[in-house]
């Protein structure tokens, strides 16, 4: 007859239980709300000026081209009314001693974590829309399947910042971040 054995002792500093991901610390520029807005318009509004013009030219209008340019018109508005600050509210991130952290999305929200020792390049990237908002975005590329990471919509000053800063850590670090 066997004994009985008692279950294995776990060390109590090794709990099973996942760790919630905390949201990063930084929300993005307040101005990102306005370039948002305008690029969305830009990129909304030309074709429902063109819907609209087709619509007013149509003699004999079916119903479902006043549906579509109504819808239009609601894309537009959410586009360019709801989206912007609700977008401000989920854009935040982070870059630790050993990681960036992202949050980004409106719809489809993205969290991306980074460590510091896959990072293989610092960019910093503004348009010509982002130069008149005074934004930068800043993409960190890794070694990993998943691409790049991008900060979008940051102070041009502390986006610079942060490219010396994640170069400087990203030089100092000995691994060849494969």
């Amino acid at each position: 007859m066997s004994t009985p054995t008692s279950p294995p002792r776990q060390d109590p500093s090794a709990d099973p239980t996942p760790v919630a991901l905390r949201l990063p610390a930084h929300q993005v520029s307040p101005r990102a709300r306005g370039y948002w807005r305008v690029t969305a318009a830009l990129a909304t509004a030309l074709p429902v000026i063109g819907l609209a013009i087709a619509w007013a030219l149509w003699g004999g209008r079916p119903w479902w081209f006043t549906l579509l340019l109504v819808a239009s018109v609601v894309l537009l508005v959410v586009q360019v009314v709801v989206m912007p600050p609700l977008r401000y509210r989920i854009h935040r991130w982070e870059v630790t001693g050993d990681a960036v952290h992202t949050r980004s999305g409106w719809l489809s929200i993205d969290e991306r974590v980074a460590p510091l020792s896959r990072v293989q390049t610092v960019d910093s990237s503004q348009g010509p829309i982002q130069r008149m908002f005074r934004l930068r975005s800043l993409t960190v590329t890794t070694a990993s399947a998943a691409g790049p990471i991008s900060i979008e919509c940051l102070d041009e000053r502390l986006a610079r910042e942060l490219v010396a800063e994640l170069t400087a850590i990203t030089s100092a670090t000995r691994d060849d971040a494969t």
